[in-house]
C-alpha cells in the first residue's frame, strides 16, 4: 500500500514537473507596469519587459489557491488559451487609496509582476478587488516572446551570499534580503545583521520547526549613505532603494515607492520573498503581501517586528490592532469579509478558523482574560477598527509585542503558506 501511494505521488510530481517544463523556462519574466488614479478611481499603464536569470518559486504550485490580496495576476498560454500560472498580491497603491491624500489628488505607483518566463507568447490579465471583494478585470497585456524589447540587461548587478541553505529553490522558501542605506564599509555589518536575521526568524513558531523548507540570501549591495529618510526630522539619505520613515505621514511606517530598484537588486537571487534591512535603530517598518517586508537592524524589538511584517509580507497575515494610529479610513468595508485568514467581519467567518474553536465557544467572544487569555476566539477588534472586525485571539505578534506566538489561525495560515512554496 505504502509502495503505491510513493508511484502515485511520483507520478504527480513528475507530471507538475513535465508541466513547467512544457510552458516555461527557469528564469523570471519581469512585467514592469505603473498603477494610477485616485480613492474611487485606478487604471493600468504598460512599463516594460524584463528577462531575469532565476526562477525561485515553485515548479508545482504554478496556481495560486488562497486568493489573497488585493490583486491578481493570470497568465495564459496564447495557442490553447490554458491558465498556465496565477498569482495574488497587493500593493501600496491599494494603500494609498483608503488615505486622506487620495481624496485630494491622483497618483502614479511604479509596480510589477514576475512570472516563470515562458516558453510560448501569453497573455497577463491583471485583476483589482472590488469594494465588495471580487475580483474585477481591469487590464492584460500580450507578451510576444520574439519581441527584441524584452530587456536581457540586468543594470542592477551585485554579488549574493548565502546565510541559510536547505535545499533547491524550487522546493523551498527562498528569502532574499536586501540592504538598505548600507555604505560600502557597512558591508560587514550587513552580512552579520543578515546572521542575526536568521536566528531570529528560526527562533519563532512554525518557523522553527520548518526551517528545513528556507533558503536564505543576501545581496552585497552599498548605498551612498547610512540609514534611510526621516522626512519630519529633515534628515534626507541618499540610498539605493529610497526608503524612508512617514510614509502616508505615518512615522512608524518605512517604506518604498521606488519599487523597480527593489525588483532590481532583488534579480540578483532567486527569491519568493523580498526583505528589506534598513540600517537604522529606529522604531518602524511595513510589508505589504507578496510585494516586500521591511525593518531596520538593531531596534530593541527588532525580532518581533521583523517576524510581524514577514507575516505581512508572506501569509498575507492582517493587522489585529485596533488602537494605534493609522493612516487609513474604512480600510475594511464592514459588509465584506476580508481576504486575510486572520480577520473577519463575521460576513462568511466559515472560510476563516472557526474550525479550530472548541465548541461552545461564543461568537463573538467576550474579551475575557479569565476565560479567554489563552483560547482561540473571535474577539472584537482588529484591521484598524475597534469595532466590526474581529481577530482570533486576546493577544497574538500580529496584535501585539508583549507575547513571543503566533495565535493558532496566523499559525496555520503561515503552515500553509509554507507548505503552498514547498510541495514537490
Amino acid at each position: 500500500m505504502k509502495y503505491s501511494i510513493f508511484i502515485v505521488l511520483f507520478v504527480l510530481s513528475f507530471t507538475a514537473n513535465a508541466q513547467f517544463s512544457k510552458y516555461f523556462y527557469n528564469k523570471t519574466l519581469r512585467v514592469d507596469y505603473f498603477h494610477s488614479g485616485n480613492y474611487e478611481t485606478e487604471f493600468y499603464t504598460f512599463g516594460e519587459l524584463i528577462e531575469e536569470p532565476y526562477w525561485g518559486g515553485s515548479k508545482i504550485n504554478l496556481l495560486d489557491t488562497f486568493e489573497f490580496g488585493n490583486y491578481y495576476i493570470k497568465v495564459f498560454d496564447i495557442d490553447d488559451d490554458k491558465l498556465i500560472y496565477s498569482r495574488g498580491y497587493s500593493t501600496i497603491f491599494n494603500e494609498w487609496q483608503t488615505t486622506d491624500e487620495a481624496k485630494k489628488t491622483s497618483r502614479s505607483f511604479s509596480e510589477s509582476v514576475v512570472i516563470p518566463y515562458p516558453k510560448n507568447d501569453v497573455r497577463v490579465e491583471f485583476f483589482s478587488r472590488n469594494k465588495k471583494g471580487i475580483f474585477e478585470k481591469k487590464f492584460e497585456y500580450f507578451v510576444d516572446t520574439d519581441d527584441y524589447f524584452i530587456s536581457p540587461k540586468h543594470s542592477s548587478k551585485y554579488p549574493m551570499f548565502d546565510i541559510f541553505i536547505s535545499g533547491e529553490p524550487s522546493s523551498k522558501v527562498d528569502i532574499v534580503i536586501l540592504p538598505e542605506g548600507y555604505t560600502q564599509d557597512e558591508m560587514g555589518k550587513f552580512v552579520n545583521d543578515c546572521k542575526i536575521f536568521a536566528e531570529d526568524f528560526f527562533s519563532f513558531s512554525p518557523y522553527s520547526e520548518n526551517k528545513d523548507k528556507f533558503n536564505i540570501r543576501g545581496i552585497l549591495a552599498p548605498s551612498k549613505d547610512s540609514g534611510s529618510d526621516i522626512p519630519a526630522d529633515s534628515v534626507w539619505k541618499n540610498t539605493l532603494l529610497n526608503s524612508r520613515f512617514y510614509t502616508f505621514d505615518l512615522e512608524r511606517y518605512c517604506m518604498t515607492t521606488d519599487f523597480l530598484s527593489v525588483r532590481d537588486l532583488a534579480a540578483n537571487a532567486p527569491y519568493d520573498q523580498i526583505f528589506i534591512m534598513i540600517n537604522t535603530p529606529k522604531y518602524g517598518g511595513g510589508a505589504v503581501y507578496n510585494f516586500y517586508s521591511v525593518c531596520g537592524n538593531s531596534n530593541s524589538l527588532n525580532d518581533k517586528i521583523l517576524i510581524h511584517e514577514f507575516g505581512h509580507g508572506f501569509a498575507g497575515l492582517g493587522d489585529e490592532y485596533f488602537t494605534s494610529d493609522v493612516a487609513y479610513n474604512d480600510f475594511y468595508p464592514m459588509d465584506v469579509e476580508p481576504w486575510e485568514p486572520n480577520l473577519t467581519t463575521l460576513v462568511d467567518f466559515d472560510k476563516k478558523w472557526r474550525h479550530l474553536l472548541k465548541k461552545k465557544t461564543p461568537i463573538p467572544t467576550p474579551i475575557d482574560k479569565r476565560k479567554f487569555l489563552k483560547r482561540l476566539g473571535v474577539f472584537e477588534g482588529g484591521g484598524y477598527s475597534a469595532k466590526g472586525v474581529y481577530r482570533p485571539a486576546y493577544d497574538c505578534l500580529m496584535n501585539s509585542f508583549k507575547g513571543n506566538k503566533f495565535c493558532g489561525a496566523c499559525n496555520e495560515a503561515i503552515i500553509n503558506m509554507i507548505n503552498f512554496y514547498t510541495k514537490e
